[in-house]
Order: structure tokens, then sequence, then C-alpha cells
């Protein structure tokens, strides 16, 4: 651009569009119509026929590779940064990812899966702590921070439920699923959807006994809900590994 305004006369306006031509990366050219208006500005300002066409075929020549250079500039620039992060601050660049996504790249069971071979603790979603998005927590026998992954990873999960919780457990925390679904007004699905990630550990243990709480607590709304009907809540078994394999991979993006 400051070439061709210096040498050639282009006005501002006149250079940027230049420039905006040399960016378009056209395979079949898009920058001859300016040869007339580069060369002619240059032989008006005393310069001879063959160094204003050697400028000509420059720019040109520049046009032809100048997009993917300038692409390649700015993604190196983000790899550096990125790697950097990533090597010194993995715990941080772990919760960034989590919490931009969806990137459509690396989904976040990969990049959970991959801060985890180097080292990263990465804590479960848990209803007693857990915000909207991942954090950074600070463990007592531990130098490096560890990363809490964050209410919005969960499929379901609205981001309203989400603030009502963290907004009534800063009061209180929950004692009871019943008490959780009470404060902060979640009806059943939202509960299903927690107990379904087993974020509901820390008030009704494992992840069967969270769902049979879940029903419990959010009466049902027909007639048969105001029937006195005794029940005695059966002691269930904590399920087994591979159940909540299962489970995880279907309820959590991780």
């Amino acid at each position: 651009m400051q070439v061709a305004i210096l040498a050639a006369g282009f006005t501002a306006g006149e250079a940027d569009a230049l420039r905006r031509a040399m960016a378009a990366w056209k395979r079949k050219g898009g920058l001859e119509k300016y040869y007339d208006r580069i060369v002619n500005g240059m032989l008006e300002r005393g310069y001879d026929q063959g160094f204003a066409d050697g400028i000509f075929e420059q720019i040109k020549g520049f046009g032809e590779y100048g997009f993917p250079e300038s692409h390649a500039a700015s993604f190196a620039l983000l790899v550096y940064a990125s790697s950097w992060l990533k090597c010194h601050e993995p715990e941080a660049f772990l919760a960034a990812m989590l919490n931009s996504q969806p990137m459509g790249f690396y989904s976040p069971s990969q990049l959970v899966q991959d801060a985890q071979r180097h080292g990263v603790n990465v804590l479960p979603v848990d209803v007693a702590v857990s915000g909207w998005d991942s954090a950074l927590v600070r463990l007592a026998d531990n130098d490096r921070p560890a990363v809490r992954l964050g209410m919005s990873l969960l499929r379901g999960m609205k981001d309203g439920a989400a603030e009502r919780i963290e907004n009534t457990r800063a009061v209180r925390l929950f004692e009871t699923v019943a008490d959780l679904a009470r404060r902060a007004q979640l009806d059943r699905k939202d509960l299903h959807v927690l107990a379904d990630a087993n974020a509901l550990a820390s008030v009704a243990g494992n992840r069967r006994e969270a769902l049979w709480q879940s029903v419990a607590a959010v009466p049902d709304k027909d007639m048969l809900a105001i029937a006195a009907i005794e029940d005695e809540t059966p002691e269930l078994g904590a399920p087994t590994e591979a159940h909540d394999i299962v489970v995880d991979y279907r309820s959590v993006s991780h």
C-alpha cells in the first residue's frame, strides 16, 4: 500500500482497494486492472518503464502468496501462544478450551483425556461446588491447580438452572436432593440431568441413589400426587464401573 501511495500516487482508498484485490488470492489474477494505474503513476513521477514494470510484477507476485502468508503468520502466532500455555499452564489452557466449546475441532472428551495424560488433575461436575464454566481450583496437597468441570458440559443442563444453583448455594450448602430442588427451583428433568452425570454425589451418594431421590424430590402433578402411599426407600447398590462409564459418555460432554 505504501509503494502504491508513494511511488504511483494512489489515494488511501485506492491503495486499500489494491490491498483487497491482493488478499482475494484469485488463481487467475485480479491485479491486471491496476497495471495502467500503477505504471503510469510511476512514470509521471520520474520512474523509468523497466523499474515500474518490475514493481508491478513484484506486487502481482506478492498477491499470489500474500493471502496464505498472512494467514499462516496469524495461525503461527496462535499456535505459539497455545503451545506455550499448554506446556506451562495446562490447567488454565484446558479450562479455557472447555469454556470455548463448541469449537468444531477436538471434543471436550478428547481435551480432558489429553490433559489427564499430561498430568492435569480434572475433577468431575459437582452440584456443591461447580459453576456453569469449568474453573481452576486450588487443592491443599498440590502445588498445581486442578480443573473443576462446569455444569455447561452436562447435556441438557440449562444455564438458568445452573445460575439458580450457584446463587442459592452461596447462601447455604445443599443438604439433600429435595433441598436442592426446592431452593434452586429445579424440575425433575434438571435433577435427572444432574443425577445422570453423577453431579449429585455430594448430596445423594451414588448415581442410582441420586436418580431415585430426584424422582421423590419433585412430586407428580397428577391425581395420584395426593394419594397417601407409604413406600420404603430401597437400598440401591452402587453402579458398576462399566455402567458409570456408559452413563458418563451419555450425559457429560467430556
